[in-house]
């Protein structure tokens, strides 16, 4: 651990820089790095990670004791730079402290501002800026804010409101205003005095008047909101490592707050939501930086062009727009050039599109944050693919700089153009997040959660979002929100996480008690179904149909340069010709598993199946199986067809019988009449079936091996429909896979039947087919042993669900059980039917690849399990020297992107 707790930066100079955000945290590094670029940031210093483990390892009061003289030394610090003093009554200076992990968490932590004010110091800072209303509103939003955060004075209940917005309801309806700026002095005074004693009366706790104490109590404050319930799920959904720990960043504080020469705002310097090449973002006049990102208010554009689009949205004129809601750039010239200038500088030199936080204290700039900002899947593939075309990054930076699992938002549908033309449109908010989402309406976040675990799909309807609310988030379809502009908590969470989002919906009006929303006159409850266009910021009524998406564009330019770099080929898991096609649209060069099983539900053929199963004589079943050809020809007739000149991987019969049998009376009666056999009969044929284990029980190449007709009809199938299909001009390439071998004996069995059944087709046909036989390892017997079974099999698919099944010993269907239990206890990182066990399931692959080549060199291998579109299993794949990976058809384009940054990355 680094023996240095405490970094300090300010007025050019900084003891960090951009490469220290593991110790610094996100926040902090930038600060630093600003500092020393020229950026105008305020004077501060930052508490580092490392630390924020210590105190969760040794306590709250060990931590301030180790901190303390670093701390107020570099108080002082601040203090010489700002010529003013912490605490003082005459010439105060005040401070906010933050929070900033390695990994950007937008809103998950707690942030602090105007942090040193009392009685006392609140008069001094009227006295010394000669502006008494705006002293005492930054003290009642530092009470408002370190009763919240610090002292915990929350909700009681789901449906109340925020207790300190009750209290400023109140003081406002005494006088009928709305907006918070229109408060006098003493209506602010009067609040100061409100919150504290509804403080005092919740928590018991008194407000602490020490600046000092004030500090530390923030600074610990921040510490613990790295455990909180909201940052922990985030961290959970991101893949981010609790011990990586959040540093803690204090600063000088500067004020958006002081009059009309001063405002505070959010800025991209490109659009997060699309990747247009365009600065935006949002500023309010005489606010401090909570009042943008809560969205309590609806902030105003940064661009003329930003602003003029959103009039067009509101359907607002361009007179009114200009006289009521001119943007900055029109409202503040000056200060918009300087800041236009520094969006630029720092994307150039972080070479990425930039999140950005400023404040403007009368008529000077100052900025408070930058990062890489957090970006929709639309907007990661343009960002990545314009920077590339700009020359500011290079093709490997490029295929990096994607998170495969993102390029899943691409792949969603999309409405429907004819439906969405007849489409009721309810009202127009700010189109916060692209996508298209249908559901019903919640207004809470655990009902979301509650109601998406129950199967529904659900559109969040609130009046505005908080940090809180990220559970329901992430079940939820899509989010609407009342309040809030393009830089609210919902907007910037909705694009991080892909979701559809509409924000500022200003025509709702939420009744959370009686769970409605009103607009308009139209009014809908809970359960209710809408449809909302994130791209335009239209909510409509009822559900409107949606279509697929297509691989164009940017996303088509991604893949062909993954292409260009990538040695793992991407398959496809398909059972249908449409599940090829689309697998093939999206990029796949073959079929790595075709379930057969698959094909037998339908009403005929589920007959035939279970007429072959329930037959007792080798002749029954050559019988039932005959009826079964055709029907198989023709299912293997189009799948080879839609994936003509690839190779597709066919699976032979799998599953325990007991699966197709029928178990309730109806089904049973029907076979009874179908086969001239009583129902008792039946009935006894069905429990003969049922087995203790049946995953473990009369499957795979056993079953196979057991009735050597069913190879036999499938082999038929599987070739007669290659036969059919060369002898029509195309250029099938069937590969035939033995499943669940344990044993070498196994497949030499079943290669046998498929062999000779394949001689006796091409001799009737006068025509031969080239084909493949190989085998799925999924046992561990099989990995071990790969030497001995690749002297027979032309090649390897690694059924990776089975295969980590028993590995594990853990039941696929059971787990849910434990599985939570094992997460939070750290037992388990990852769910290891999700994510590939790479130690040990990795390392039977590994040990079987390289034996099975020490046989056969040219032994083709690759894996079909789920864990074929996983990202970090799919390097894994690379690394160990697979030939292809294969996932379902949504997943092909993640598997090509991580594959492709595997081959970058070695």
């Amino acid at each position: 651990m680094s023996e240095k707790r405490v970094y300090t930066f300010g007025n050019g100079k900084a003891e960090g820089r951009a490469d220290m955000r593991n110790l610094l945290g996100g926040k902090g590094a930038n600060l630093a790095e600003m500092n020393l670029i020229g950026v105008p940031v305020p004077p501060g210093f930052t508490i580092t990670t490392d630390v924020c483990n210590e105190y969760f390892e040794k306590g709250k009061e060990d931590v301030v004791n180790l901190l303390k003289d670093d701390v107020i030394a570099s108080v002082h610090h601040i203090e010489g730079l700002m010529n003013s003093k912490f605490g003082d009554i005459e010439n105060p200076l005040l401070v906010s402290v933050r929070s900033g992990a390695r990994a950007s968490m937008p809103g998950m932590m707690d942030t602090i501002l105007n942090l040193g004010l009392n009685d006392e110091v609140v008069k001094g800072l009227a006295r010394k800026t000669g502006n008494e209303r705006f002293a005492y509103d930054s003290y009642r939003r530092f009470v408002q804010m370190y009763g919240d955060v610090v002292l915990g004075m929350k909700p009681v209940n789901k449906e109340d409101i925020d207790p300190f917005e009750a209290i400023i309801q109140k003081v406002k309806a005494q006088r009928g205003i709305s907006l918070d700026n229109e408060m006098t002095v003493d209506e602010l005074k009067q609040l100061v005095e409100l919150f504290k004693a509804a403080i005092k009366e919740q928590t018991g706790k008194d407000f602490p008047t020490d600046p000092m104490d004030q500090l530390w109590g923030a600074i610990c404050a921040v510490f613990d909101s790295w455990m909180n319930e909201r940052a922990i799920l985030y961290r959970k959904m991101e893949g981010i490592p609790a011990e990586w720990g959040t540093a803690v960043s204090v600063m000088a504080m500067v004020f958006g707050n002081m009059g009309d020469t001063s405002a505070t705002g959010v800025c991209f310097s490109r659009d997060a939501a699309t990747g247009e090449n365009v600065f935006n973002g949002e500023y309010l006049v005489n606010a401090q930086g909570e009042d943008v990102v809560a969205g309590i208010r609806t902030p105003q554009q940064i661009t003329k062009l930003g602003s003029q689009r959103w009039a067009q949205q509101q359907q607002i004129p361009e007179e009114e727009r200009a006289a009521k809601y001119p943007s900055m750039e029109e409202a503040m010239p000056e200060i918009f050039a300087q800041l236009d200038a520094l969006q630029n500088k720092l994307e150039k030199h972080y070479h990425d599109m930039q999140d950005m936080e400023f404040t403007v204290q009368e008529g000077k700039l100052w900025f408070l944050q930058t990062r890489n900002g957090k970006r929709t899947g639309t907007a990661m593939v343009k960002i990545a693919m314009d920077l590339l075309r700009e020359g500011e990054i290079d093709e490997k930076t490029a295929l990096e700089r994607c998170e495969p699992n993102k390029l899943d938002e691409l792949l969603h549908p999309v409405f429907d153009k004819d439906a969405q033309k007849q489409a009721k449109v309810l009202t127009r908010g700010l189109p916060a997040s692209p996508g298209a989402a249908c559901g019903q309406i919640v207004f809470f976040a655990d009902d979301a959660e509650k109601w998406h675990d129950a199967g529904h799909r659900v559109v969040m309807v609130r009046i505005e979002t908080s940090p809180e609310d990220l559970a329901g988030m992430a079940a939820a379809e899509g989010i609407v929100t009342a309040r809030g502009g393009m830089t609210s908590h919902a907007a910037v969470v909705a694009r991080g996480m892909g979701k559809c989002c509409v924000s500022g919906a200003g025509a709702l009006n939420i009744d959370y008690k009686a769970k409605t929303v009103e607009i308009d006159g139209y009014t809908l409850k809970e359960g209710d179904y809408i449809s909302l266009n994130g791209s335009t910021g239209e909510i409509y009524a009822g559900e409107v149909k949606t279509k697929p998406a297509e691989v164009t564009g940017d996303f088509a330019e991604l893949m062909k340069l993954c292409d260009k770099y990538t040695k793992l080929v991407v398959r496809t898991n398909a059972d249908t010709p449409h599940d090829a096609q689309v697998a093939r649209n999206f990029g796949a060069v073959g079929i790595g598993l075709c379930r057969t099983e698959h094909m037998f539900f339908e009403n005929e053929k589920i007959k035939a199946m279970r007429e072959m199963i329930l037959s007792d004589t080798v002749e029954g079943r050559k019988k039932a199986l005959e009826k079964l050809l055709p029907y198989q020809t023709k299912d293997f007739y189009g799948i080879l067809k839609a994936m003509d000149g690839c190779p597709v991987n066919i699976r032979l019969l799998d599953p325990p019988l007991h699966e197709f049998v029928p178990h309730d009376l109806a089904g049973q009666q029907t076979m009874a009449e179908e086969m001239g056999l009583t129902v008792s009969e039946i009935q006894k044929r069905v429990d003969s079936l049922s087995e203790h284990n049946p995953m473990l029980g009369h499957r795979g190449c056993r079953l196979g091996n057991t009735y050597p007709e069913i190879t036999e009809m499938q082999t038929r199938a599987i070739l007669g429909a290659a036969v059919q299909l060369k002898k029509e001009g195309f250029n099938p390439e069937p590969e035939i896979m033995v499943p669940l071998i344990g044993i070498v004996n196994e497949f030499d069995m079943q290669e046998e039947v498929i062999r000779s059944t394949a001689k006796k087709i091409f001799e009737e046909a006068g025509v031969e087919v080239e084909f493949k036989v190989g085998t799925m390892i999924e046992i561990p017997r099989a990995a071990l042993t790969a030497g001995y079974i690749a002297k027979k099999a032309e090649y390897f698919s690694f059924g990776t669900n089975d295969l980590t099944q028993m590995t594990f010993g853990y039941s696929r269907d059971d787990i849910a059980s434990f599985l939570p239990v094992y997460l939070d206890k750290k037992i388990l990182k990852v769910d290891p039917f999700q994510v590939l066990d790479q130690t040990g399931v990795g390392q039977l692959i590994e040990m079987a690849v390289e034996n099975g080549r020490k046989t056969r060199p040219t032994l083709t291998c690759g894996i079909c399990g789920e864990h074929g579109g996983e990202p970090s299993s799919v390097k894994f794949c690379h690394k160990v020297g697979l030939n292809y990976v294969s996932c379902s058809p949504f997943r092909v384009p993640i598997a090509r992107l991580a594959a492709a940054q595997a081959a970058v990355e070695e």
